[in-house]
């Protein structure tokens, strides 16, 4: 290059040359120095995020105190509203927004938070929107000037009072690195999140947004499609959606939008009931001018998952998959404190991975009487849908270990326990995912198990259905003949004797011993177990003689089989002195050295529950032999240890007292048989219902013991 000037410019422009490296930084502020409209985003004087609702259903008491935020002269206040995806959030935000901006006389401002760049933009749009100069918004840009403190200087100096609403703050790691949240005395500041720990939002007041009450779910369904069914129908589908307003959304725009062949909400709702449901769902969204994931069931969750992994705790995908094996009812978390977890997510990031889940509102712990965490179903639906096929197989067999581990494998009599009854949804929703032969024989295995517990704590109702379900589920995967599916089907019969309905427990049981016998042969575990559980309905229904064969043929194969001193040799023998013949009880009863009692306390302890159970068979043995002074004590004992044991109203503990009672009318004190049966008669109305065989039985013994009372008061 010559020394000579090479360039030449005109009008304003410049020419720079030289012969070594130069840098040069030049700033142009070209007219007069006013506000302007920041172009990098559309609006910030309009809400962007959602769908404005028709109407806002519910929400009464939430609206309530956000309408008082921002009402004329109350300010420098910051609220958040945190919730799961697709609860809301926006929705109430938008509203409390138009209230704002109509009534209240506020600016409104709406900046979407969901990432850095956004939230800058907005900011800055923010900034200019309150007077910012295009200088200062130039110097903020190009990192001159901390963006963050133009802003908030701006927004302190509006003339008119604001409300700022900062949507999606889902990462509020950038709102507190770049200073962006602070509260101000000339506005109020609204921030959605599916963040909840208290940690994120120190000084601000925060909302949980959760699903909508079943009416307001309804009329959300309603608002939509109006047309296309009854408010009945609209609460039937709220119901399976889990009243999640995003999926009442999608399923009205769904609803709604059908032309050539319009569908009603009972057609919507059988559909629901295939594999592709959250599909369905999804199918809502199509009017959408442009495809967002927050507005997608199948879409929405994996933005939180995206954050957790991008935070490293990628196992909450692992472990909300797993979750997803189960059920919506309350889990409770002693279930994933258990080595077999390890397979899924190692066993110390389980916590971890669980506290990113909560952090996040994918979950949520609850008190259901112990501990629990509990998902929504279609959030479960969506995550189960997108989990890759070659994972599921090992996902329900690490489910169904730590459910083998949780369900005692003999389960004992006892008071109830919370944390069974609270497992049997989860059993069936395994069942219903599982697809491998061994996952569903052994998820079934536990749900027979289950259901034992259940019905030997009493809750007779809850073993029916759990029972009842799993081999309805499990039937076409297994075949009607699988041992595991048999044995469903015999606790079901079982329950629904306890529940009074003799005639349907005796055709369930008399199938399953046709079918035992003919595929495992008379001598197997499972065909005894038959002999014996049959005996109960038959005696109900007046076929004493087929009981006792059957009970006699029990017993003497559980003694050859198991052998003399076995828990289920020793109850056959106790069940037998119930139902012999007199002449053959009293030699069973006189022909023996050591009563049936001893020889089960020698075997199994006194505190055994077979042992228990045969003190009672004695001494109702002793009442039917009329030695009732003898009778009378072994009845009051046991009724009391029943009692301790298992507490007033165990089938048991009445079934003793009531034994206690008809000892004591036999020998004459008729006073206090009354009042004894009175407790027995109304406790079983209490547990069992007023139409339960037992318990009119329990009233027409109570009015003859009364009956004689009253005449030994006239004697």
């Amino acid at each position: 290059m010559s020394g000579t000037m090479d360039g030449r410019a005109d009008s304003s422009g410049r020419v720079y040359q030289a012969s070594g490296d130069q840098h040069i930084i030049e700033h142009h502020h070209h007219g007069e120095a006013r506000s302007v409209a920041w172009a990098g985003i559309e609006s910030v004087r309009q809400p962007t995020g959602g769908r404005a609702p028709m109407v806002l259903r519910d929400r009464t008491e939430l609206m309530e105190r956000l309408r008082a935020a921002v009402a004329p002269g109350v300010s420098n206040q910051v609220y958040v509203l945190h919730g799961m995806g697709g609860c809301g959030k926006t929705a109430v935000a938008r509203t409390v927004f138009q209230l704002a901006t109509t009534e209240g006389n506020r600016v409104g401002l709406w900046v979407n938070a969901a990432d850095r760049t956004s939230l800058r933009s907005g900011m800055l749009a923010v900034a200019a929107d309150r007077g910012a100069t295009e200088g200062e918004l130039s110097a903020a840009r190009n990192g001159l000037r901390a963006p963050a403190d133009l802003v908030w200087e701006r927004l302190g100096e509006s003339e008119r009072p604001w409300l700022l609403v900062l949507d999606n703050a889902d990462d509020p790691e950038i709102l507190q690195d770049g200073g962006w949240l602070r509260a101000s005395p000339r506005g109020t500041v609204l921030v959605t999140t599916r963040r909840a720990a208290v940690q994120w939002w120190p000084h601000a007041e925060l909302h949980h947004v959760g699903v909508l009450p079943r009416e307001a779910a309804a009329q959300v369904l309603c608002d939509l499609a109006p047309e296309t069914g009854t408010m009945e129908e609209a609460a039937e589908i709220a119901d399976r959606l889990g009243r999640l307003p995003l999926a009442l959304t999608l399923a009205g725009g769904f609803l709604s939008h059908q032309v050539i062949d319009p569908w009603t909400m009972t057609k919507y709702g059988r559909h629901l009931d295939g594999q592709g449901r959250v599909d369905l769902i999804d199918q809502g969204a199509t009017p959408l001018a442009r495809e967002d994931a927050r507005h997608l069931i199948t879409r929405t969750w994996q933005l939180s998952l995206d954050a957790l992994t991008t935070q490293g705790v990628h196992e909450s995908t692992a472990l909300l998959r797993l979750l997803a094996c189960y059920g919506a009812d309350p889990l409770p978390l002693t279930l994933l404190n258990d080595p077999q977890i390890n397979s899924v997510v190692p066993r110390p990031r389980a916590e971890v991975a669980l506290r990113g889940l909560l952090d996040q509102s994918l979950t949520t712990v609850v008190d259901a009487g112990v501990r629990c965490v509990q998902t929504h179903a279609v959030l479960l639906a969506s995550v189960m849908a997108g989990t890759p096929r070659e994972q599921v197989a090992q996902l329900t067999s690490t489910a169904a270990l730590l459910l083998d581990a949780a369900v005692p494998a003999i389960p004992q009599r006892g008071p109830q326990d919370l944390r069974m009854s609270l497992l049997a949804p989860h059993v069936l929703g395994l069942l219903h995912h599982a697809t491998d032969a061994s996952v569903v024989a052994g998820a079934l295995d536990v749900a027979v198990r289950l259901a034992c517990a259940l019905h030997r704590t009493g809750d007779y109702l809850s073993a029916r259905e759990l029972a009842s379900a799993a081999a309805a589920i499990t039937e076409p995967k297994l075949g009607p003949e699988h041992r595991l599916v048999l044995s469903a089907h015999a606790r079901t019969g079982r329950a629904l004797f306890r529940l009074g309905r003799f005639e349907e427990s005796e055709a369930i049981l008399r199938q399953v011993l046709a079918d035992r016998e003919r595929l495992f042969g008379p001598d197997h575990p499972d065909t005894l177990d038959s002999y014996f559980g049959i005996n109960h309905p038959l005696q109900q229904l007046g076929r004493a003689a087929e009981g006792i064969t059957l009970l006699q043929r029990a017993t003497d194969g559980r003694e050859r089989v198991l052998g003399k001193g076995h828990p289920l040799t020793l109850q056959s023998r106790a069940h037998l002195l119930e139902f012999l013949p007199i002449a053959e009880l009293a030699v069973e009863v006189d022909g023996t050295a050591t009563p049936l009692p001893q020889e089960c306390a020698i075997h199994l302890g006194p505190d055994h529950a077979v042992t228990l159970g045969s003190r009672l068979s004695y001494a109702f043995a002793l009442v039917r032999l009329g030695r009732f002074e003898a009778a009378v004590e072994d009845a009051r004992r046991v009724a009391e240890d029943y009692e301790r044991c298992h507490g007033p109203d165990y089938a048991h503990t009445l079934s003793a007292q009531l034994l206690y009672a008809r000892a004591r009318a036999a020998l004459g004190d008729m006073d206090s048989a009354v009042e004894l049966m009175a407790v027995v008669a109304r406790r079983r109305e209490q547990s069992l219902g007023a139409e339960h065989p037992y318990t009119a039985r329990s009233y027409e013994l109570l009015e003859e013991m009364r009956a004689k009372a009253a005449g030994q008061s006239t004697d």
